[in-house]
């Protein structure tokens, strides 16, 4: 059969930006904000159905759970963003290389680091924060998401390939329906078989293989722009390495938040005790709902500005990035609304224990006091990953939580204990979209040197035309 022509993938320098975004970000919000969704409602059926010391130990799993998100995005959002390139300029084959080798590396990568973590499991949850009332939790939940890691990884990596190739509804069905599964499963595991934490991670590691097998057979079909074909699963490691450049960003922002879970756990360890760190964990799951669709809207944006860059054609790329920050910013504004305005309706859907209750309401209510600032900030971070910029998209990932959150949370409670811990966070917020700010005004001088069909490689774009 032969292939038919990639019309989905030329829209993409020619339809209009406002009616791109919708397409493209509207299918990857709705995916995000069901993941993000599925990850309360684990929450809510821990909490409610195992107890506040298993919702804690969720809290202690943080830091490695984004060590295994910041692996899967490192080999897929990378491999995504050059796949949009390579579109860009009509290069099928080099596009065909880069999905064989998002599948390769994730296998490699994802194999290797569930490996080494379950050998070492306990010391690395006890450095995470576990106590003697913890560990059992986290050890039980961890031990079983591990063996799932590599579904996660590939399905992640091709799930990021196709909204690149003019998918966007299909990958939004395909993470809807692993979310779907997932939540099924949990309250039958949890509550119907008394499976506890065990159940809910078993569920999680079925809805995450189901959804690699549906998405695995997509790319077979020949009818898709790019398909798995002889060959492509060697490793190509030109495409690796640019890959895993790209990638790198989001890769370090996601395990930075590693060290930052790890630097709050042992912070509200010395200040408030393990509740301090279930009160976090129900905290991180509010803000992460809205972080998550944050983060579809960035993936709506991706492709489109990194295809019409390829294209060289800049207004385009400026029109997307503008458009984005307008509309990161009113989820991130509607976030803080949600913060100040219901804080105790909220956290009460986590827990009905008066003492974890109320710290939660204290922590939700200071934490995200410049919340809307965020969308900014990572709006920018992702113009600078899309078209190629590493080294200022790694700059700024790391920002906000290595350069600034991080010694925030030792210094400030100095002064003010427990509310410094809380205070650190809107503190960061402030400071690192500042300095997005500053890059972002030296990006828009450079690009308005540009005329459309310049070559970008004179402001530091990549191009990847040789290929």
């Amino acid at each position: 059969m032969a292939r038919r022509k990639a019309k989905d993938t030329e829209a993409l320098g020619k339809t209009k930006i406002s009616t791109l975004l919708k397409e493209y970000a509207v299918p990857a919000i709705i995916a995000m904000a069901a993941s993000s969704l599925y990850n309360v409602v684990d929450s809510i059926f821990i909490g409610n159905g195992v107890g506040k010391f298993a919702l804690t130990a969720l809290g202690v799993s943080f830091p490695l759970m984004n060590l295994m998100t910041a692996l899967g995005m490192l080999v897929g959002v990378g491999g995504a963003t050059i796949l949009s390139l390579l579109l860009g300029q009509n290069n099928r084959k080099g596009a065909e290389e880069v999905l064989g080798n998002v599948v390769s590396l994730n296998l490699i990568i994802g194999a290797a680091f569930s490996l080494l973590c379950y050998i070492f499991l306990d010391p690395i949850l006890i450095a995470f924060g576990a106590t003697e009332n913890t560990l059992s939790y986290a050890h039980e939940y961890m031990a079983i998401i591990l063996i799932g890691n590599v579904f996660n990884h590939v399905f992640y990596g091709l799930n990021s390939c196709l909204r690149s190739i003019g998918h966007p509804a299909t990958a939004m069905v395909l993470t809807l329906l692993t979310e779907i599964i997932n939540i099924v499963l949990d309250p039958l595991f949890i509550f119907v078989f008394d499976m506890g934490v065990s159940g809910a991670a078993w569920a999680t590691v079925i809805a995450e293989g189901i959804g690699l097998i549906i998405i695995m057979w997509l790319f077979c079909r020949p009818r898709m722009e790019v398909n798995f074909t002889r060959g492509i699963f060697r490793l190509n490691w030109y495409f690796a390495k640019e890959s895993l450049k790209i990638g790198i960003s989001p890769f370090l922002m996601n395990a930075v938040a590693c060290l930052v879970n790890i630097s709050i756990n042992h912070q509200m360890l010395k200040y408030v005790g393990d509740i301090g760190i279930g009160a976090y964990s129900i905290i991180h799951r509010i803000s992460f709902l809205f972080l998550m669709v944050v983060m579809g809207l960035m993936q709506g944006m991706q492709p489109i500005a990194g295809y019409n860059f390829g294209a060289r054609k800049y207004s385009r790329v400026k029109e997307v990035y503008f458009l984005t920050v307008k509309w990161a910013v009113g989820i991130t504004t509607a976030g803080f609304l949600c913060s100040e305005l219901l804080p105790s309706l909220l956290c009460r859907a986590f827990t009905s224990e008066s003492d974890l209750l109320e710290l939660s309401v204290k922590g939700l209510k200071y934490m995200n006091i410049f919340f809307p600032v965020v969308g900014f900030q990572i709006a920018t971070t992702q113009l600078f990953q899309s078209i190629g910029m590493v080294n200022k998209s790694v700059f700024l990932s790391l920002s906000r939580q290595l350069i600034f959150l991080i010694p925030m949370l030792y210094i400030f409670p100095l002064k003010w204990k427990e509310t410094g811990l809380w205070l650190s966070f809107p503190g960061s917020d402030m400071a690192s979209a500042t300095m997005a700010l500053i890059m972002m005004l030296f990006l828009l001088k450079d690009l308005r040197k540009l005329k459309d069909g310049d070559d970008p490689s004179a402001i530091g774009g990549k191009t990847y035309e040789k290929l």
